[in-house]
């Protein structure tokens, strides 16, 4: 796990595809390994409870909350981290120009840094944030759900309902991942 140490890992695609999942593997990981590792999460993020991430195959972690990317600097320092794993990145700071700073500032101490986030809203819209730590990243993985309709890799999530906030948080309750050609079709119809 050495090889790792001061590295940015991304895990990103649609909802449902396993990003969360494979974030707590590499932390649980990690932690075997002797590395002193720590979960946070956006405080709007209160699906399964203040202090929690969990997949959606309901694996559970304990995790920090956290208002802006400031904390996460604060508590990185105060806690000491070799490891630092923050889910749903993209509602974490509105600013993600600070958001690159300031994990940057964290990455040139030699600690790792494991983000989990969405690359699309439910319109096919790029989070700014993912946009900007994909090329900055050392890993970047892609990970695919299975649509719904059809069974192929899943490449949006599609929302079910017609809110039309860009953040409506949910589950399979609010969304289905879709893969292009059925959500195009999926729009069409509405």
């Amino acid at each position: 796990m050495h090889q790792y140490k001061g590295r940015l890992i991304v895990h990103t695609g649609s909802m449902f595809s396993g990003k969360t999942s494979s974030l707590e593997k590499d932390l649980k990981r990690f932690s075997i390994a002797g590395y002193k590792v720590c979960a946070f999460k956006p405080r709007m993020d209160s699906r399964c409870g203040e202090n929690e991430i969990m997949s959606h195959d309901q694996e559970a972690t304990h995790a920090y909350p956290l208002d802006t990317i400031d904390d996460l600097e604060a508590m990185v320092q105060e806690k000491g981290l070799d490891v630092v794993g923050i889910d749903e990145i993209q509602f974490i700071d509105p600013d993600p120009q600070r958001v690159v700073e300031v994990l940057f500032k964290i990455l040139d101490r030699g600690i790792t840094i494991i983000v989990a986030g969405l690359d699309m809203d439910y319109q096919k819209v790029p989070f700014e944030i993912i946009k900007e730590l994909m090329p900055r990243a050392d890993y970047v993985y892609k990970h695919h759900a299975v649509c719904t309709c059809c069974g192929s890799d899943a490449w949006v999530s599609h929302r079910k309902s017609s809110k039309t906030s860009r953040v409506v948080l949910g589950a399979i309750d609010e969304y289905e991942p879709l893969c292009r050609a059925c959500y195009e079709k999926m729009k069409t119809k509405e």
